[in-house]
């Protein structure tokens, strides 16, 4: 499995947790979980730029570097309480995007078999079909549902005439049956795209999309109330995927297809916390972060707090310890 560090810069890992090496299982050995880049945006549809992104997710913090960092909330430093491990960038070859898939396919099911979760940084959303892929061919098809945050349902057939790329994935997915559509839940969808067509197709898989609108008027609280029992209901372990651009792009500015009206910044970080806190998720991609169009990095520091929040919320809910959010700080 190819592997040359940080592949769009210097070699350096997650906020300093310790580095491993994917074809050398001793130096990730008892890993609760593997950090690893998929840095590739051969296939995006409009700007590129997205292969930047594990490199600006992973520095994306004014804190030293130390591997270390206690969440002041969840009173819980889930770099420390978990064994947090970075495999730098996979070898993905620009141009060559089928190839590069099941590069990160095969990286993501070899972690999942080390009994590891997978935090994948990409790159395009082209790569959730391969990162979950590679868990379901481990725990088995069918057996890991979804949570998709996204201004787009990525559902469509074809993209250009091809099979895969940013827009495919999620009915790459289904088709193949490594997802059910009725355990496949997408929230923060707006704007002008897809087509009736595509609607109805996944109207027909089961699927269930929460518009933004939607969202708005019923409250984040309630639609994470509402979606949690489907995600649990048949299935081992949620898959958590989380596109940038489901956050409005005065928030998060750097990504190749903004989208007017979306998720603050911190309700995307509050759902995060609370998925991880309250359900077993086995595998997480944060993607679509394009340094080149962000400003002031903001799009890549909220993009490494998506990776902190989750780590973080998922040492404690292995903890055992009771975390309410209407609790005095101080006192928990």
């Amino acid at each position: 499995m190819t592997n040359i560090g940080n592949m769009y810069g210097p070699n350096f890992t997650f906020l300093g947790v310790p580095a491993c090496d994917l074809d050398d299982p001793k130096s990730y050995e008892g890993a609760d979980v593997i950090i690893v880049g998929a840095p590739i945006d051969s296939g995006t549809s409009h700007r590129s730029g997205a292969k930047f992104g594990p490199q600006a997710i992973r520095m994306g913090d004014y804190l030293p570097h130390d591997g270390e960092r206690p969440h002041l909330a969840l009173r819980v430093d889930g770099l420390k309480a978990l064994k947090v491990f970075d495999a730098g960038d996979l070898m993905m070859p620009p141009g060559n995007l089928e190839d590069s898939l099941q590069v990160l396919k095969a990286a993501t099911e070899k972690i999942s078999r080390a009994g590891a979760i997978a935090v994948v940084l990409g790159g395009d959303h082209s790569i959730a079909s391969a990162d979950v892929a590679g868990i379901a061919e481990h725990r088995g098809k069918g057996k890991i549902s979804m949570v998709h945050f996204d201004a787009h349902a990525d559902t469509g057939d074809l993209q250009f005439g091809a099979l895969v790329g940013h827009g495919t994935p999620m009915r790459r997915l289904i088709d193949s049956g490594y997802v059910r559509g009725d355990r496949f839940l997408q929230l923060g969808l707006r704007g002008y795209w897809p087509d009736d067509a595509t609607l109805n197709w996944m109207r027909d898989q089961g699927m269930r999309s929460y518009e933004m609108t939607e969202i708005h008027h019923r409250g984040l609280k309630a639609v994470l109330d509402e979606s949690f029992a489907t995600l649990t209901n048949e299935c081992d372990g949620v898959f958590l995927s989380v596109d940038i651009d489901v956050v409005d792009p005065g928030m998060a500015p750097g990504t190749g297809t903004p989208e007017p009206g979306g998720m603050t910044s911190r309700e995307l970080l509050e759902a995060v916390r609370r998925i991880c806190l309250e359900l077993p998720v086995i595998g997480i991609d944060i993607v679509e972060v394009s340094p080149p169009f962000d400003s002031a990095d903001i799009t890549a520091i909220l993009a490494n707090r998506v990776v902190l929040e989750a780590i973080s919320a998922i040492a404690k809910r292995r903890s055992g310890e009771t975390y309410s959010p209407t609790q005095n700080l101080l006192d928990r």
